[in-house]
């Protein structure tokens, strides 16, 4: 069988993880068959049946739209199969489609939406909250860990695995009262966007407790941990955002960062908000098309500087001034300010109502998802003699948890694997 790709790319300039291509898939046919076009179309592929001799991919740019329903409207996940396709043709040719730049898109609309269902829960936790000091790196409670579905195998609270079922664990966190800085806020979020998007008995059987690790930075890399650990394969390393943003919007989704301070930690005063773990919930076109003009990150850095050195020319204080003036506008703040602090703060409104300000979307423990702006206004208020920069964090969404995601439906409906390698 031959296959044609129209505009077959690979995502991000590289690719994929477990490529597989026409001709070299050869797992048992019947359940594959099946599951494979199922899938595909579950995840927005229209197919047609054609006379024609070769499958034709029609991916598009489903990563630049807004939705699925946006991205099929614009005539993205086009395939077309040749009717005298048997059932081994059509499972090779859904193999190389999973492989496709298009359909990771695909699949990212749907970790968009498991991030939202996600991070709405847990902001809407009162009972997960964020401590500065406590008994150790994360607090259960009175209850105690194992109460709220967890083991600890770190001393101070510095490790934690699930017991008893996956999904549980991620209850305390839903629902429990715990406390964490926002670091672990981070590790919740992507966990509990893996638990949305598997739904729960996939979830609890897909992943071991050990791949579920939380706890700090460093002991997820002695860990199986999915997000940092032997179980996350290839990591994606695009701090400054430079490929993401050349993806489009859609490649933004779920994926982890930080904004952190740029000079050194003798310019903090409050050491609690030196950094800002988040999520990206969500981003608009405009940000979208922002952020791949100025090609990153690199630019609001630079922006988010001048901001900072405009609020060094406004002495003050008051409790939240800068997240009031800036984020909030209030109105009696800012009619108060002295005549010779209204063109500077005129200025500061210009460079934050930038899309990328307005409309990038993170969630970040305890403040639930707010737009980036938010973040830069109120860390002036926090740590005054220092700018802030943001980055992403290396993550493996569109390889590692991309391919198992696929491999886990796929196991679900015919126990059939979605990958092989091209050696064996």
């Amino acid at each position: 069988m031959r296959c044609r790709a129209e505009g077959l790319r690979w995502f991000g300039g590289r690719a994929l993880l477990a490529i597989a291509l026409c001709g070299v898939y050869a797992p048992a046919v019947s359940a594959g068959d099946a599951c494979g076009m199922t899938l595909l179309r579950e995840l927005g592929w229209q197919m047609t049946e054609t006379a024609a001799t070769q499958a034709t991919i029609a991916g598009g740019t489903p990563c630049l739209r807004a939705s699925l329903a946006d991205a099929q409207a614009h005539g993205d996940l086009q395939l077309r199969v040749p009717q005298h396709f048997d059932a081994a043709q059509r499972q090779r040719l859904a193999a190389e489609v999973f492989q496709h730049q298009a359909n990771v898109c695909a699949y990212l609309f749907k970790l968009g939406d498991a991030t939202r269902a996600a991070t709405t829960k847990l902001q809407e936790n009162s009972g997960y909250r964020f401590s500065a000091i406590q008994m150790g790196w994360i607090g259960f409670g009175v209850s105690g860990a194992n109460a709220q579905g967890w083991q600890r195998f770190r001393s101070f609270g510095r490790g934690y695995a699930p017991v008893a079922g996956n999904s549980r664990a991620v209850d305390a966190f839903y629902q429990g009262r715990v406390r964490s800085e926002c670091g672990v806020g981070r590790q919740i979020a992507q966990l509990a966007t893996q638990r949305e998007l598997y739904g729960d008995a996939l979830f609890d059987a897909e992943f071991t407790a050990a791949e579920l690790s939380i706890g700090t930075f460093l002991t997820l890399h002695d860990t199986q941990s999915i997000l940092l650990g032997s179980s996350a394969g290839e990591f994606f390393a695009d701090g400054k955002a430079v490929r993401t943003s050349a993806m489009g919007r859609q490649a933004f989704m779920g994926a982890p960062g930080f904004i952190v301070h740029v000079f050194d930690k003798k310019y903090l005063d409050d050491i609690n908000n030196q950094a800002e773990n988040f999520v990206i919930t969500d981003l608009s076109d405009d940000a979208a098309k922002a952020l791949a003009r100025h090609g990153g990150f690199a630019y609001y850095d630079a922006v988010s500087r001048q901001i900072w050195a405009l609020s060094q020319q406004m002495p003050g204080n008051g409790w939240r001034r800068f997240e009031r003036l800036l984020y909030e506008r209030d109105a009696t703040l800012r009619a108060a300010l002295p005549p010779e602090q209204q063109p500077l703060l005129r200025r500061m409104d210009a460079l934050l109502d930038d899309p990328v300000y307005r409309e990038l979307m993170l969630y970040v423990h305890p403040k639930g998802v707010r737009p980036f702006g938010y973040h830069i206004a109120r860390l002036l208020d926090r740590n005054p003699r220092t700018p802030f920069s943001i980055d992403l964090a290396l993550h493996n969404l569109h390889g590692t948890l991309y391919q198992r995601w696929l491999d886990a439906r796929m196991r679900a409906c015919g126990n059939v694997p979605t990958s092989t390698n091209i050696g064996d």
